[in-house]
């Protein structure tokens, strides 16, 4: 079963929702189900732009998602996977912050040879 398609507007809409505390981290946290729309949608959306199994992208609780073209992954841990917590990726998906950068800063977790591919669909949303 494919995985249902995104909207970009609906995807625009939940980020922008959120995008005042992407500026501003002194704010409070958004609303988890603001915050879950956001995360879940940008990061569907990423495999929507990169479709395969090569790349878990992880961004627990909310999301896992495959894509990447390549070998497909199907038992125990993916051999290329990028996580991190929902503001770094929120941070990532609106251009505010560079996957480069964040692997460096510790932010994000990106291991196997082809994780850092997920930077070519990034930003999926300017605000």
């Amino acid at each position: 079963m494919a995985p249902k398609s995104v909207d970009p507007a609906q995807m625009r809409a939940s980020v922008l929702a959120v995008a005042a505390w992407l500026r501003d981290d002194t704010l409070p946290t958004p609303a988890r189900a603001d915050l879950a729309a956001a995360v879940r949608m940008s990061a569907r959306t990423v495999a929507q732009l990169a479709p395969g199994a090569s790349v878990e992208v992880r961004v627990p609780p909310f999301v896992a998602v495959q894509c990447i073209q390549g070998p497909r992954h199907t038992r125990g841990t993916p051999p290329n996977v990028v996580e991190t917590d929902p503001r770094t990726w929120l941070l990532l998906a609106t251009g505010l912050l560079d996957l480069d950068d964040a692997v460096a800063a510790g932010a994000v977790s990106a291991s196997g040879s082809r994780a850092v591919e997920v930077a070519a669909y990034l930003p999926v949303v300017a605000i």
